[in-house]
């Protein structure tokens, strides 16, 4: 799953708490803001790989704000939050130029993967090849890591975890899907997997920079 930094702007406090909660627990950036003027004030200084934009806010709405960002010739992602029923606000949001809509109430699942599908859609996925972690290379191709040329020798299991990890860098994988995809075949089995290779790629592996645990998700690998 394609992860980036999203600005989530809706006038509700509890909505825009829930937001940024669960989308940080799936591995997002998440800046937020409470109007259209401080998603401008927002937008002008930091780059976005998605914004989240509520049509019904009081001040200037939704709708002004996405013609205003497709008028500045802003081609970030926006996905509308729209109220259910209202047909005509959708099609105005997709007529500006809106990627994909979702009417309130919402399940946050739905949101995480209409999320995805616009990332993905906008940055199609290209092979990682290698991924660098503090002065040593793991060629994923070859399952193969290297310390200033040489071979670390790693079991047939953490070559499976760390290949997967690699593979979807920067993602969070659930233990559950980690369990399934490498022979671990049990969650706990993946923690202990996860204990032994951060040994073997972390500086210190009490205070792990690259294999990262995600609370309430799994684990996900960043590169140098």
């Amino acid at each position: 799953m394609r992860t980036g930094h999203i600005l989530a702007v809706d006038d509700d406090d509890r909505l825009r708490d829930l937001l940024k909660r669960y989308l940080t627990r799936e591995g997002h950036d998440v800046t937020v803001a409470k109007d259209a003027a401080s998603a401008r004030k927002m937008m002008s200084g930091m780059a976005f790989d998605l914004v989240i934009l509520d049509v019904m806010m009081p001040g200037e709405d939704g709708l002004s704000l996405l013609k205003h960002m497709r008028e500045q010739r802003s081609e970030t992602p926006v996905i509308l939050l729209t109220a259910r029923g209202l047909a005509a606000e959708r099609i105005e949001g997709l007529k500006l130029g809106a990627d994909d809509y979702l009417p309130k109430p919402f399940e946050p699942e739905e949101l995480a993967l209409r999320i995805a599908s616009v990332l993905k859609r906008l940055t199609p996925d290209t092979p990682v090849e290698e991924i660098k972690l503090s002065g040593m290379i793991f060629h994923v191709g070859k399952g193969e890591l290297r310390k200033d040329g040489r071979l670390v020798r790693l079991t047939e299991s953490e070559t499976q975890l760390l290949s997967i990890l690699a593979a979807r860098a920067g993602a969070p994988i659930s233990r559950h899907e980690l369990a399934v995809l490498t022979s671990a075949g049990v969650e706990r089995s993946v923690d202990v997997q996860v204990t032994r290779l951060r040994r073997k790629i972390e500086r210190d592996p009490r205070e792990p920079v690259h294999l990262q645990t995600v609370r309430g998700v799994g684990y996900r690998l960043t590169g140098d």
